[in-house]
């Protein structure tokens, strides 16, 4: 199964289904919304597993304008607008509002999925070395860790340490796992400087520390809620 989760928007069940089938059978994971407002809703509740949105335009409720308009003040997913119009100021109107990709129904399914993959692939290069997740961004390349835009300082350690949970995010790992990953498996020390860092990272994180979640007997997990 693939790790990428894809957000279907449309009022139309049987254009979701459509659409799921093709990407199913690429194994991405699929999460459907019926109409704007419910599509606010799923993205919140996804936010941090969503890789890509393909959003229709015209929906009860609120229309994909509209629901591109939030998701926009908050984040940068790909998102991919399914239309039946096809006039140039709607796909200019779109692109100024920061969609990525712009498809006119009626299209194949197989152009679908492969706007999907070349969307994707694109964004996943560019992305690379910095990601996001709850308001934490890291550099792999730059080593460096930014709190909501702001560059907080961490040793070397520390940095290693928070993007080994971010990595894993969701996994509850053991002191154990943790410290053959991060100090490697020459270190003999006392497992206890783990609770050390992870202290020291929360207070520097601020609110964002409560994403690191002791996991009584294990160890340690990352999650944002």
């Amino acid at each position: 199964m693939s790790d990428i989760t894809v957000l279907i928007v449309d009022d139309e069940s049987r254009m979701r289904k459509l659409i799921k089938d093709f990407l199913e059978k690429k194994e991405y994971k699929i999460l459907e919304a019926v109409d704007g407002e419910d599509a606010i809703k799923v993205f919140k509740e996804n936010e941090s597993k969503i890789n890509l949105i393909l959003l229709d335009v015209m929906m009860p409720k609120l229309d994909g304008w509209s629901v591109l308009r939030q998701i926009r003040q908050s984040s940068n997913v790909p998102i991919i607008m399914l239309t039946a119009r096809g006039e140039e100021q709607d796909e200019l109107f779109g692109f100024e509002l920061g969609v990525d990709e712009y498809i006119s129904k009626p299209f194949s399914p197989k152009i679908l999925v492969a706007r999907v993959e070349a969307l994707l692939k694109r964004t996943t290069k560019q992305i690379n070395n910095t990601y996001e997740i709850g308001g934490i961004e890291i550099d792999s390349e730059g080593r460096t860790v930014k709190v909501d835009s702001k560059t907080i300082e961490l040793s070397l350690r520390e940095y290693e340490l928070l993007k080994f949970l971010i990595d894993n995010k969701g996994v509850a790992l053991s002191r154990d796992k943790i410290l053959n990953n991060v100090w490697n498996y020459d270190y003999y020390g006392d497992s206890r400087t783990i609770d050390s860092h992870i202290k020291k990272i929360r207070h520097k994180l601020g609110k964002k520390g409560k994403f690191i979640q002791t996991i009584r007997g294990i160890g340690y997990k990352f999650g944002v809620k």
